[in-house]
This record gives structure tokens, C-alpha cells and sequence, in this order.
């Protein structure tokens, strides 16, 4: 199990577009992959249970990891996220 804990940085947050591309980036990978918010545990691949969460700006996520691509998983959504999903 890999995990990495970030904060939403976007200024609106994890919306549609860039939930869409997050599911997208997490289905290319084997792992099982969730995303922990607010005390709600979300699976990534699925835009609906990510759209759930509600992730505005400043919210702290934990993206989580099991299997045998975990590691290139994890660092692969990180980047997303600490880029803004490259809207800012």
C-alpha cells in the first residue's frame, strides 16, 4: 500500500474537468486506487464517487494505492493534483 496525503490547490477545487482527467490517469493503472477526504474514502476510477467528495480548494486528500503498480500510481495522481490539473 502506497499513500500520499496533498492539499487541493485549484481555486475551484476538483470539478468535473479535472475529475474526468484524474479517472482517466487512474484507470491506465492495475492497482486499486481510492482517494480518502473530509472522512469519506472515494474510488478514483470512478468520476462519480470523486465528484461525491466535494473537493474544494484547501481540501486535504490522501490518495491511496494497493497493487502492483501502487508506487507509479500514486506519483503519477500526485503530480496532477500539485499542478492544478494545469489550469492555473
Amino acid at each position: 500500500m502506497t499513500e500520499k496525503t496533498l492539499t487541493v490547490e485549484n481555486k475551484t477545487g476538483i470539478h468535473a474537468r479535472p475529475a474526468s482527467v484524474f479517472v482517466q490517469t487512474a484507470s491506465k493503472f492495475k492497482s486499486k486506487i481510492e482517494i480518502k477526504a473530509n472522512g469519506k474514502t472515494a474510488n478514483a476510477k470512478s468520476i462519480l464517487t470523486i465528484m461525491s467528495l466535494g473537493l474544494s480548494k484547501g481540501t486535504e486528500i490522501t490518495i491511496c494505492a494497493d497493487g502492483e503498480d501502487e508506487q507509479d500510481a500514486v506519483s503519477a495522481l500526485s503530480q496532477l493534483v500539485e499542478s492544478k490539473f494545469g489550469e492555473e
